[in-house]
């Protein structure tokens, strides 16, 4: 049975949002502040190396459990807090990539200065969101002064992640609010290499 030689079209066209390219990071086409590039490339490593560690420490408990009939009790708590670190550098470096989820059946349909007031307005309301989860995670790493039970580790060091993420986050969401307001202020502006216009 023959088929015919068809195109596989490019799926680029219906993923990409052409609305949102002046407010891209993308440390490989040097878009965006290099500040944040650099930033998205170092939580992209660490989140590569925390992986590793990770399934290092899950293995270790593994093989101690199925092979020696004797688990690692420290193995259980590394991974612990090494996925902790994983989900929040991971939420961070995602959202510079424009990587979470999104439903963007409206903003593709509208025109430049009408999408950018939307994401005007979605990174005003994150902005906002970051500064409660970075006030709160301040208060809760006052109040925490406890560590590990096993390996003694003070649970401020995992708290941190949290607060850190947030403040990546909050920064990128305040630099891509400025980017809307100049697209909607002067739409056929395009960002040069270092992030400004």
């Amino acid at each position: 049975m023959d088929f015919p030689d068809t195109q596989i079209p490019d799926t680029a066209a219906f993923l990409d949002d052409p609305q949102r390219q002046p407010l891209e990071i993308d440390p490989e086409q040097r878009q965006g502040p290099a500040l944040f590039r650099w930033l998205t490339l170092a939580m992209e490593h660490v989140i590569a190396a925390l992986l590793l560690a990770l399934i290092v420490s899950v293995s270790v408990n593994v093989v101690g459990r199925a092979v020696f009939n004797n688990s690692v009790p420290w193995a259980d708590e590394l991974a612990r807090m090494l996925f902790i670190w994983l989900i929040f550098l991971g939420a961070a470096a995602a959202f510079a990539r424009f990587e979470h989820i999104a439903v963007d059946i409206l903003v593709r349909r509208l025109q430049p200065r009408a999408a950018h007031m939307l994401y005007l307005l979605q990174h005003i309301i994150i902005t906002v969101l970051m500064g409660v989860i970075i006030w709160g995670g301040f208060l809760v790493m006052s109040r925490a002064s406890g560590k590990t039970a096993i390996l003694n580790v003070p649970w401020n060091l995992v708290n941190v992640s949290f607060v850190l993420c947030a403040c990546f986050i909050g920064a990128v969401s305040i630099w891509r609010a400025w980017k809307s307001i100049q697209q909607i202020r002067s739409p056929s502006a395009t960002p040069n290499a270092d992030g400004g216009c």
